[in-house]
């Protein structure tokens, strides 16, 4: 299995998704304009030429923080290879990228029901948040 950071160009990689790796089918234009966003980042584990695993991440810049930050927007794995450390490898290798960007922490969100996100996240060495916190979304347009 390989582990591959996408970079612009790479679109070709994403026409090659299992069908249950990312939420959605993999859309070109926004595949596209992804890839060339240089604060956007993209992990894919590729087994026999089809991704089988991702996490996708933003680093961003803050005025009150020194250093950029690196968001984990979201982790997918197919069911074909869960519990195989696909998604360990991919965040690893996310996790590595952030530190040569210059960032300062990474973060992710999960829901506490999601158990095998937890269990993830932990085994890459996440520190859990206190449970005070709480996330509210803002719809901004109709889907």
């Amino acid at each position: 299995m390989q582990i591959e950071i996408l970079r612009p160009g790479d679109d070709e990689t994403l026409r090659h998704a299992g069908t249950d790796v990312f939420d959605d089918p993999v859309d070109a234009r926004a595949a596209h304009e992804f890839l060339r966003d240089p604060r956007h980042h993209l992990v894919v584990a590729i087994d026999n030429g089809i991704v089988v695993g991702f996490a996708s991440a933003v680093h961003y810049v803050h005025p009150d923080k020194p250093a950029p930050e690196l968001w984990i927007n979201e982790v997918g794995v197919a069911a074909t290879h869960r519990g195989r450390g696909v998604g360990k490898a991919v965040i690893g290798r996310l996790l590595e990228h952030g530190r040569a960007l210059g960032c300062s922490e990474a973060w992710v969100l999960t829901e506490n029901s999601n158990e095998g996100a937890l269990r993830l996240y932990a085994s890459c060495g996440g520190v859990e948040a206190p449970r005070e916190q709480v996330m509210f979304t803002f719809p901004l347009s109709a889907r």
